[in-house]
C-alpha cells in the first residue's frame, strides 16, 4: 500500500519560507511523477506544482511562479516544495500527490495516491 506522509507546515509571517517535504513509501518512486496541491478554507482544491519522474521537467500554477520551488531526491523517496514570498493568500492545506506515471501533470483526477496534507499559515 503506498503512503504519503507531508511534513514542514506551519505559522508563517508574509514574506517568509518554508520547505514542505513529501516521503512516499512505494518501491519504484522514481516511477512516477509527482504534484502538490492546496485547499484553502471554502475553496476548491488547486494545483500548485508538478515535477516528473527524474526532476527534470516541472510546472506551476502562475499563483506561485518564481515563488515555489519543487523538487525530488529519489534516493531518498522524497519530493519537496520550497515556498518562499509566502502570502496569506498561501494559506492552506497543502496535499502531496503520486501519478501513475512519468510525466507532469496538473489535475487532481490525474493522480491516484494523496497524502493526509500538512497546513501552511501565513500571517500578514
Amino acid at each position: 500500500q503506498v503512503q504519503l506522509v507531508e511534513s514542514g507546515g506551519g505559522l508563517v509571517q508574509a514574506g517568509g519560507s518554508l520547505r514542505l517535504s513529501c516521503v512516499v513509501s512505494v518501491r519504484t518512486f522514481s516511477s512516477y511523477a509527482m504534484g502538490w496541491f492546496r485547499q484553502a478554507p471554502g475553496k476548491e482544491g488547486e494545483f500548485v506544482a508538478t515535477i516528473n519522474w527524474s526532476g527534470g521537467r516541472t510546472d506551476y500554477a502562475d499563483s506561485v511562479k518564481g515563488r515555489f520551488t519543487v523538487s525530488r531526491d529519489n534516493a531518498k523517496n522524497t519530493v519537496y516544495l520550497q515556498m518562499n514570498s509566502l502570502k496569506p493568500e498561501d494559506t492552506a492545506v497543502y496535499y502531496c500527490a503520486q501519478r501513475v506515471g512519468t510525466i507532469i501533470a496538473t489535475k487532481t483526477n490525474d493522480y491516484y495516491y494523496w497524502g493526509q496534507g500538512t497546513q501552511v499559515t501565513v500571517s500578514s
